[in-house]
């Protein structure tokens, strides 16, 4: 894989850009950086990562991506911690299976594992959701059971395909737990956080993490996240959740194309 300059100017800007939405959209950045990471350096003449490689770096760069949002968004009191109790354990534990147990997949099975979290996420989105912004996010409710169980499906599925799984947590968050859009964010980016620990551990030790990479979208997450974050706090909630739908069903369109064809 040749390093030069362009190599790692065209990895920056993806990281960044999927650092930037992923702040905004409380996701790890996963739904936009996999597919870029695999057809993006290609096209330009580059080396093409495989669906491995490009997992166990997304991985990595979720991991960063997420602690850098959650600090940018802790002084608003948008974190609910009961929600991310419930949900990060179970996880945690699902993403270190899922990363450590892709290493005996083919790239066609992580492709279409991504493809099919993608599509169940893009349709949640798609579903009605009756919210309004309101000032007071201290009492919300949600079915605990309901929570951990998804949490930890969630969490096999996004460990094998190296995304922390966030793109398809918000939609749950929103349409089964009922939970506020701003909420579901600023929670969801705690929640990846903790996943792509057992993410990145089960990568690394399934022996696809490329370091240089890794580092060029770390360093972009850590400058990007928070300003993610700073701008959808300010932002309308109706206008959050298209921009995610929107980007899941890009995403969608784009995988299953290459898979069917």
């Amino acid at each position: 894989m040749e390093l030069d300059f362009g190599w790692i100017l065209t990895l920056f800007v993806i990281g960044f850009i999927g650092s930037l939405i992923s702040g905004m959209i409380g996701i790890g950045g996963s739904i936009i950086k996999y597919p870029m990471l695999l057809y993006i350096p290609p096209l330009l003449g580059f080396a093409a990562f495989t669906a491995q490689e490009v997992s166990a770096v997304s991985a990595v760069q979720v991991f960063f991506a997420t602690l850098a949002g959650m600090f940018a968004y802790r002084k608003g009191g948008f974190i609910n911690k009961k929600l991310v109790l419930a949900m990060g354990i179970p996880i945690i534990a699902g993403s270190f299976i899922g990363g450590y147990g892709s290493k005996f997949l083919p790239d066609s099975a992580i492709n279409l594992t991504y493809a099919v979290m993608a599509l169940v996420a893009a349709v949640m989105m798609f579903m009605p959701k009756k919210e309004t912004d309101r000032a007071d996010y201290s009492n919300v409710s949600f079915n605990t059971t309901v929570a951990a169980i998804a949490a930890a499906i969630v969490g096999i599925l996004s460990g094998i395909v190296g995304a922390a799984g966030a793109f398809i947590t918000v939609p749950i968050m929103l349409v089964v737990l009922k939970i506020p859009t701003r909420v579901a964010i600023a929670s969801s980016l705690a929640i990846t956080f903790i996943s792509s620990i057992g993410t990145t551990v089960g990568k690394v030790m399934g022996g696809h993490l490329l370091l240089i990479p890794s580092l060029v979208m770390v360093i972009a997450s850590i400058i990007a996240s928070p300003l993610g974050a700073k701008l959808g706090k300010k932002m309308n909630v109706k206008v959050l959740q298209w921009i995610l739908a929107a980007l899941i069903t890009a995403t969608v369109i784009k995988i299953w194309v290459d898979i069917l064809t």
